[in-house]
């Protein structure tokens, strides 16, 4: 077996990276963790147990609550990595270490999130003139267009692609010119489960809150359906999205972060969970549905490769209050077979997701290059 760096952008919470890292870290037990930036305890024993190896950006001030703050610096952060002596680099990114600099004689398999999508398809969401200000948007614009440039530029850094979705394999082959195969990420669909009680007449989000999950259109949606809504989750947006609630004059209680545990209770008692932004992936609509519960989905991205329509939800072909306050009273009055949405998740369970994960990493170890070292 060969000796694995596991590299991470940075170890804050269990997101759906996370949950792909613990995984790997399962795999590869005696593997090594690089990571930007780590917060202890923030995350699952079985990543917080390996070696866990940090950048410069550690110790900058007020790092913990700020990080994103120091994105310009962080291409120079990945970059000092010493994995000098490990024979394979695996990488989870949605940001920079993609880019790592690996031994010569070492392969590098990437398990790529997302290009990074504020330098690319996704600056306006988050720094846009009306977000922003003019003037720091016009700075910004520059900063993002030089990531971008460096993050197509160190493309090539990477010796195989894999991703998490067909949409994001169309990131990969448009930014990168590469291509990549997919595997789905890890649902734990021991843990969320079904426990047979009936569905209560709300709405629910699990999502980061930030600019491009929409949650907006969520709040919309439920005022003018009249159907509470319920959000789970925290991140920069959470006091705009508090004060749009207010004004609405909607039904909506915000969270925070909650337990695993209190989520998959959330989940088993939600009438419908809602998903109204693009994703790349998305495993909350899998959890939701590992639960037996129905998802309500804009159709684009991830979610046409999670949801079936009809059948594990509905898909909303419109991104807007109106086109899916509609989709919510529909879904909220249909009667959704609970065990065909529970079998659908069980595909797409933690041990298919490792044992396709490693069978990619024994293929890369033995391909005709690692051999000939």
């Amino acid at each position: 077996m060969p000796r694995v760096a596991l590299v991470h952008d940075w170890l804050t919470g269990m997101r759906g990276g996370e949950r792909a890292l613990e995984v790997l870290c399962e795999r590869f037990p005696g593997a090594e963790i690089f990571t930007l930036l780590h917060v202890p305890g923030s995350v699952a024993p079985a990543i917080e147990r390996l070696p866990i190896h940090t950048s410069f950006v550690q110790r900058l001030p007020l790092v913990k609550r700020v990080y994103r703050h120091y994105l310009p610096l962080f291409p120079t952060a990945v970059e000092q990595f010493d994995l000098a002596g490990f024979d394979l680099v695996l990488s989870v990114s949605h940001c920079c270490v993609k880019s790592v600099i690996r031994a010569p004689d070492a392969t590098h398999l990437c398990y790529c999130l997302t290009p990074m999508r504020y330098a690319w398809d996704q600056f306006d969401a988050y720094f846009g003139p009306r977000r922003i200000g003019r003037v720091a948007s016009a700075v910004m614009g520059r900063v993002m267009a030089r990531m971008a440039a460096w993050d197509r530029d160190t493309s090539g850094r990477v010796d195989r692609y894999v991703a998490i979705s067909h949409h994001v394999a169309g990131r990969i082959a448009r930014y990168y010119n590469r291509q990549a195969t997919v595997v789905y990420p890890p649902v734990d669909t021991l843990f969320f489960t079904p426990d047979g009680r009936a569905a209560e007449r709300f709405a629910l989000v699990v999502s980061a809150l930030v600019p491009y999950k929409r949650i907006d259109i969520a709040i919309d949606a439920c005022r003018r359906a009249r159907i509470a809504l319920k959000v789970v989750g925290e991140g920069p947006e959470r006091a705009a999205l508090e004060r749009v609630s207010a004004a609405s004059g909607g039904r909506v209680e915000f969270f925070g972060r909650l337990s695993d545990e209190d989520i998959r209770d959330l989940y088993r008692r939600a009438g419908v969970v809602m998903l109204p932004g693009e994703e790349d992936f998305g495993i909350v609509p899998l959890e939701a549905q590992a639960c037996g519960r129905p998802v309500l989905a804009l159709a684009a991205g991830g979610a046409l490769e999670t949801v079936v329509p009809e059948t594990t939800g509905l898909l909303v072909e419109e991104s807007s209050g109106e086109a899916f306050a509609g989709a919510l009273v529909r879904a909220m009055d249909r009667r959704f077979d609970s065990g065909a949405i529970r079998r659908h998740a069980e595909r797409f369970g933690r041990e298919r997701f490792g044992d396709q994960m490693e069978a990619l990493v024994v293929a890369a170890h033995e391909s005709p290059r690692a051999q000939s070292r």
